[in-house]
């Protein structure tokens, strides 16, 4: 399939409309259409409803594969140029805001670094398609098994810490004065979803095999102190890193006991890294050791 077909198709697809596409394509609608109508054509497949427009079966069916398809050329194309071109002298950083930890932060050069903190399921994209040199990305596993990462292009992967993880509850929560919890015995408590933030409520489920752990409350930010402040006005309990619960105000933070899992960091990267980038990651291999 030609790639700027499949662009178009996808554009027209997203904004359900013809004429918009080509106005945020840069085309006359003509062309658009002509574009829609050759990928038909080499599929054999009508691929779009004209009235109202919309996809097809066969059409909805392509869109799940012309997302991960699209991208991959792009990530093939950021690193083909990152390649040919002199090497830069900044550096720039993707990273989800709970894998920015203490030794994370100070690992950072002391100039020269751009710092985005996006959601989990940005990062790993970021840096396939060059956007980012480096992608820092957490999330909870057990001990030394790696994360379940999207696979949107071959990325080289290097865990740079595992730290244990605590609930965080209100002060006056009756378990609060707990020593220890097991994620089992909260499956039916109140919980915020922050996926961005906290460990998100799917990976809970998996840890703990139950289809539990609703939400009372969904916060897509990435601000750790705005979920910090919800869970300490009762609106639910939030799963972190210990170091993020244990400096939150007004909560209490219990260590996680069973299962047997940690709030893991993972650096991300493409190619053989240089200049800045490879300092950063030899200097996230010390802190690690």
């Amino acid at each position: 399939m030609d790639p700027h077909l499949l662009r178009t198709y996808v554009t027209v697809a997203r904004l359900a409309s013809f004429s918009e596409a080509a106005r945020e394509l840069g085309y006359t609608q003509s062309a658009v259409s002509q574009h829609i109508a050759a990928l038909e054509q080499d599929l054999g497949a009508v691929l779009l409803t004209r009235r109202p427009v919309a996809p097809t079966p066969a059409g909805a069916r392509l869109l799940e594969h012309a997302g991960p398809l699209l991208l991959r050329l792009d990530a093939a194309r950021a690193e083909v140029v990152r390649m040919a071109a002199a090497p830069e002298q900044g550096l720039t950083l993707a990273a989800t805001s709970t894998a920015l930890t203490p030794r994370t932060v100070r690992a950072l050069p002391a100039a020269g670094v751009t710092l985005a903190v996006l959601p989990r399921d940005e990062v790993p994209a970021a840096v396939a398609t060059g956007t980012a040199d480096l992608g820092l990305v957490d999330g909870l596993a057990a001990p030394s098994d790696p994360l379940r990462l999207p696979d949107v292009a071959p990325l080289g992967v290097r865990g740079v810490a595992e730290e244990t993880v605590a609930v965080l509850l209100t002060e006056d929560h009756p378990l609060a004065r707990r020593r220890g919890l097991r994620l089992g015995d909260l499956v039916d408590a109140r919980w915020i979803d922050a996926p961005d933030t906290g460990l998100p409520l799917a990976q809970l489920r998996a840890a703990s095999g139950t289809s539990g752990f609703r939400p009372a409350l969904r916060y897509d930010g990435t601000d750790l102190r705005t979920l910090t402040a919800l869970v300490a006005a009762g609106h639910g309990l939030a799963l972190l890193p210990r170091w993020v619960a244990e400096e939150a105000r007004g909560a209490v933070a219990v260590p996680l006991t069973t299962p047997r899992v940690v709030h893991r960091t993972e650096l991300l990267h493409t190619g053989t890294l240089r200049g800045p980038a490879h300092t950063l990651a030899a200097q996230l291999d010390i802190t690690r050791s």
